[in-house]
């Protein structure tokens, strides 16, 4: 007679630190919002989770055409083509290389790798709550240092760093807030850390929005990597290349820390069509370029908006708007009444305010129409 695993394992054998973690809440899919409110899926505007309204590009799909046959097959577990593309493309050797299940499995396979029960890691309130999350999971004490300007304050979490650090999270641009640090600020804390450290605080720097800077905020944070021996930058084809749906991320690293990475990494944790898709896209500058236009000029219509209703914003450098609507429980049900998914934010402990994604023109328009109904009370 088989026996539920709940009752097997008593509460007091899961450790503590599991227990407390509460679980990630994604944005919520059109799917469900038209069951829940019996609406038409074709109606509903999505702009909750970060993603490229332009969706996939079409090179990635004619990459995914050419692969299909192939699925019977397990994919290269060691995605060789992919890491010679990135190879090539930011000059490092293929085994400064790890690939993940998106940069969010990477944010996990460092901190598997480099934290444990009595380490620590350091990072910023409002910064993105998968830090928060690996942290937790492996047992590891937080070391939570306050936001200045709802962005990171690097002096401070310098100073934060103690004999237990192992790890410090950094986004640039940051997520949920849009903020961002500039390269000056970014170089010279890596260089007190690694002055300071040495090798023994691994500072990750989550570059999945960088797609998205201007031209004049833009810099090479290869040359880092090649500088430092304790830095990993991540970053993902989720965002600016389209490929959400497909999860495929990567870091740059020197081979020490890929190595300890690759030790706790899945096998075969990026499937054969994510590769296949993450190479074309990587190799179409015109979809990105497309996607930086879009995103910028939707932007600009979504920040025009929030001023015209009087809302408090932070200035983004992302694909994204923070903005503070009073009672953001009440505003973001009245959107999903009318068919619209923003981000909630409460759980980064923002409760006022709601993460807006940038869409299309009309889906940005239909977004702002609807906001100012809700704040109205129409």
């Amino acid at each position: 007679m088989s026996t539920d695993i709940t009752t097997q394992v008593a509460p007091a054998a899961v450790p503590a630190y599991i227990q407390a973690i509460a679980p990630y809440q994604a944005g919520k899919p059109i799917s469900e919002l038209a069951r829940e409110f019996n609406l038409n899926p074709a109606d509903i505007i999505k702009l909750a989770s970060n993603e490229n309204p332009l969706g996939m590009p079409a090179s990635a799909k004619a990459a995914i055409e050419q692969t299909l046959a192939s699925l019977g097959r397990y994919p290269d577990p060691n995605g060789f083509e992919l890491k010679a593309a990135l190879s090539a493309r930011y000059g490092v050797p293929a085994n400064w290389v790890t690939l993940g299940n998106g940069s969010n499995d990477l944010l996990e396979l460092a901190s598997l790798a480099f934290l444990a029960p009595g380490s620590a890691s350091v990072y910023s309130e409002y910064a993105f709550t998968v830090y928060r999350l690996a942290t937790q999971a492996r047992g590891a004490r937080h070391i939570m240092v306050a936001a200045r300007d709802y962005g990171h304050d690097l002096d401070a979490m310098l100073a934060a760093i103690d004999d237990d650090t192992r790890m410090v999270f950094i986004a640039n641009p940051n997520n949920p807030t849009g903020t961002f640090l500039p390269a000056a600020t970014v170089a010279e804390f890596l260089s007190q850390v690694h002055q300071r450290h040495g090798d023994s605080v691994t500072v990750l720097l989550d570059e999945a929005y960088n797609e998205y800077l201007d031209p004049e905020f833009r810099f090479d944070s290869t040359e880092w990597v090649k500088q430092y021996s304790n830095l990993i930058v991540s970053r993902t084809f989720s965002k600016a290349y389209g490929l959400a749906g497909l999860r495929v991320g990567y870091a740059l690293a020197q081979p020490r820390l890929t190595d300890l990475m690759n030790r706790v990494r899945q096998p075969f944790n990026v499937n054969s069509l994510a590769q296949a898709a993450a190479i074309a896209a990587l190799a179409d500058a015109t979809f990105l370029q497309q996607t930086y236009e879009i995103n910028r000029a939707g932007k600009q219509v979504l920040e025009q908006g929030f001023r015209k209703l009087g809302l408090e914003f932070v200035p983004s450098y992302g694909n994204f708007v923070l903005v503070r609507v009073g009672d953001a429980a009440r505003v973001n049900l009245e959107l999903l009444k009318r068919g619209v998914i923003v981000r909630p934010v409460t759980s980064d402990g923002l409760p006022e305010w709601l993460r807006i994604s940038v869409g299309l023109p009309q889906e940005n328009e239909g977004l702002l129409a609807a906001l100012a109904d809700v704040l109205s009370g129409t």
